[in-house]
This record gives structure tokens, C-alpha cells and sequence, in this order.
């Protein structure tokens, strides 16, 4: 288990136990990368209220909930997701995506090829790229990227096969390349993402990161 994993597992089965300060490790840790898949599903104005309603339901069930870091992530990105859902049919449409995006660098180290990532990626530019996917490819993308989810988690969060997941992350980064292959100037955000996480290749390190463009479905 990486040392960031470990620690929001510990940090959860404290504030199960009703430490608030682990609690709030337990957010700082997970919120930024939920605040941004929020966004990708109803948009900046509405997802800071969607976001705080999904960690209200998140304090009220965590004792409830079992398992590791991993699976935390998950689960909050169901109830973020369900939150979200709900706004929208109320609302009845699915926003582009805009505003201020840094939240999404999350706490990385500089020198962390994943923290690097987030950062480009939380460009408002490339955000309304995500957006102009087909919703599941921008889910796919922001929940395997972004969030941090191997495709098995994602597809319990989406409802979906692993395998459906894998296919529309990969068709989705490979349409962003193509978009942002139209613009030379941010022709080069893409290549810093970092590979998709499994299971087996929890790691992400800069010597494992490859280019987009040259990625096949199986990569993803």
C-alpha cells in the first residue's frame, strides 16, 4: 500500500471511531478530486452545494462503511455521484464545465508526477474539453484520472462493467488528444497524465509515464 493510502486508511478507521481530527485529514485528502468529478457532472456554480451535501451524507454513513483507501474513494464518488444525479434531474440539463478548477491539484508533492497531472489537467481550458465528451467517456476520464479509481471501482461507482469503463476512458483521453491537438499550445497537458491505476500497478512514477497518443486500450 503506498504511504498516501495508508494513511487515509488509517485516517478513516479513526474518524470511524470519532476522531475529527482524522476526519478532516479524511477530507482534505479526498475533497479536491471529488469537488472536481462533481464538476464534471453539474458544473461550477452548483458543485461546491452537490459536493457538501455528498460529504453531509458521507460523515452520517461512514460508520457504516468497510474496507481501504481504495474502496473509501469509491464509495465517496457513489454518493458524490448519487448527489449529483439528483441536482441534475431536478435541474434537468448537464452544464459545461467552467470556473476556477485549482482544487484539483489536490496534495501533491511537486516533484509528484500524479500532482503534476491534476495540475494540468485542472486547467479551465482542458476541463471544457472533458466536457464536450459524451458523459460517460468524461465520467470514464475524471474518475480514472482524476479521482484516482482503478476500473473496477470506477465501474462499481458508474454501475458498469470494468471492461465498458476501460473502452470509454480510452476512447474519451483519446478524443481530448485530438482536441487538444487542434490547439499547439496545450498540445502538451495530456502527456504528463499519469497511467491508469490498477490493482496490480498501484505506482505512478515519472519513469512510467508514457504518451497519450501512443497508448492502447489495454494500457487504459
Amino acid at each position: 500500500m503506498l504511504g498516501d493510502d495508508a494513511e487515509l486508511t488509517a485516517a478513516v478507521l479513526a474518524a470511524q471511531d470519532g476522531d475529527e481530527t482524522a476526519f478532516r485529514t479524511v477530507y482534505r485528502s479526498v475533497h479536491p478530486r471529488l469537488l472536481g468529478y462533481v464538476r464534471t457532472l453539474v458544473g461550477d456554480p452548483d458543485a461546491e452545494d452537490v459536493a457538501s451535501e455528498a460529504w453531509l451524507q458521507i460523515a452520517r454513513d461512514l460508520e457504516r462503511f468497510s474496507g481501504d483507501a481504495d474502496r473509501f474513494r469509491g464509495w465517496a464518488a457513489r454518493i458524490a455521484r448519487n448527489r449529483a444525479l439528483d441536482h441534475i434531474r431536478m435541474r434537468g440539463r448537464r452544464p459545461a464545465i467552467g470556473g476556477d478548477e485549482t482544487e484539483l491539484t489536490g496534495k501533491a508533492a511537486e516533484s509528484d508526477t500524479a500532482g503534476e497531472a491534476m495540475e494540468a489537467l485542472a486547467t479551465d481550458g482542458t476541463l471544457s474539453l472533458i466536457a464536450r465528451l459524451p458523459q460517460d467517456q468524461a465520467e470514464a476520464v475524471v474518475l480514472r484520472v482524476v479521482v484516482g479509481l482503478d476500473a473496477k471501482t470506477a465501474a462499481e461507482t458508474l454501475g458498469k462493467r470494468p471492461g465498458a469503463v476501460r473502452t470509454a476512458a480510452h476512447r474519451g483521453l483519446k478524443r481530448l488528444a485530438e482536441l487538444l491537438g487542434d490547439d499547439p499550445e496545450s498540445a502538451g497537458i495530456l502527456d504528463a497524465l499519469p497511467p491508469q491505476r490498477d490493482p496490480r500497478d498501484r505506482a505512478v512514477t515519472s519513469a512510467s509515464v508514457t504518451h497519450l497518443r501512443s497508448r492502447t486500450q489495454k494500457d487504459v
